[in-house]
């Protein structure tokens, strides 16, 4: 199967949501978070993407991640990576209590297609302080895509991890995962990077990306974001709508979109120092932001 065909199956199969102008959401991907040992990369940045959702929830966004939140390549269980990094999942537990959590599977966390698995593994926690099992995202479902369409315009914003565009992340990621916890993982260490991971391979960046633009000039220029690349894009109106959220393991930083007001911006999050020496985590608006209405699809 093509990545086109891919990637048209996830639009046909995708979860819808409708919204307005008064709707918010924040879209995160490629948090790879992990069990705080050496290689998890998510662990320099838990403090400001905890930050950063506290905020979100504080302001009523829902949270929408696109893929690859937990790194359950390097990773055996689930297990492990919820006890280090425990605060984040029970605010993500907030989010799905108020019915205001929409995930996405990504290649990484490829498992959770399987209803099942997902059942087991994240409906329930055991805390061993009173010895009993606590409910954690009881009824969850993880999707492929998610379709965010507009009440009023009837514009749609395709969401979805964007590696059915990466044959072997896609078909093959039982052996990229296999590679990743024999040989990778403990490379990683010695600052060799994965040569089958777009983010670390410049040129399958490259044509990862030309091959999701030209789906997106086939579909009606439809609003397409993904991550799983871990690049930033924000095109500019009247260029190919093809978005990318970056990730949160940039160095120190964290980077997503925003969608409020009828508008989409890109963010980062950081941490600043101010003239005291205080340091302290603030949002940086990168791009935007910049209306919808003008990534008109083709009529």
């Amino acid at each position: 199967m093509s990545s086109a065909k891919r990637l048209s199956r996830a639009y046909s199969n995708a979860k819808y949501i409708p919204f307005d102008n008064t709707s918010k959401f924040i879209l995160f991907s490629d948090c790879h978070r992990g069990d705080n040992s050496f290689a998890d990369d998510f662990a320099n940045n838990r403090n400001i993407y905890f930050h950063a959702l506290n905020h979100y929830y504080n302001e009523g966004f829902d949270y929408c991640e696109l893929g690859d939140g937990d790194e359950l390549w390097e990773n055996l269980h689930f297990d492990s990576i919820f006890e280090a990094h425990k605060n984040v999942y029970q605010l993500l537990r907030k989010f799905h209590l108020e019915k205001r959590l929409h995930m996405i599977w990504g290649n990484h966390d490829m498992v959770y297609k399987d209803k099942d698995y997902v059942d087991k593994h994240l409906s329930s926690y055991f805390e061993p302080i009173d010895n009993t099992d606590k409910e954690l995202f009881e009824g969850i479902t993880y999707n492929e895509a998610i379709v965010l369409k507009h009440t009023e315009t009837d514009q749609e914003l395709f969401l979805t991890h964007g590696h059915q565009a990466d044959w072997w992340n896609y078909t093959f990621w039982r052996w990229g995962r296999f590679l990743v916890r024999v040989l990778w993982k403990p490379l990683q260490v010695w600052g060799i990077a994965d040569p089958t991971s777009p983010a670390k391979n410049y040129k399958e960046l490259i044509k990862l990306e030309r091959r999701i633009k030209r789906w997106i000039l086939k579909n009606n220029l439809l609003i397409t974001i993904v991550g799983h690349t871990h690049r930033p894009r924000f095109p500019e109106p009247g260029d190919i709508p093809f978005f990318n959220d970056g990730s949160c393991v940039h160095p120190r930083s964290i980077t997503g979109i925003e969608i409020e007001n009828g508008q989409i911006s890109l963010i980062k999050w950081h941490i600043d120092t101010t003239l005291d020496g205080t340091l302290k985590v603030v949002r940086l608006l990168l791009e935007g932001p910049q209306k919808l209405v003008d990534y008109t699809e083709k009529q």
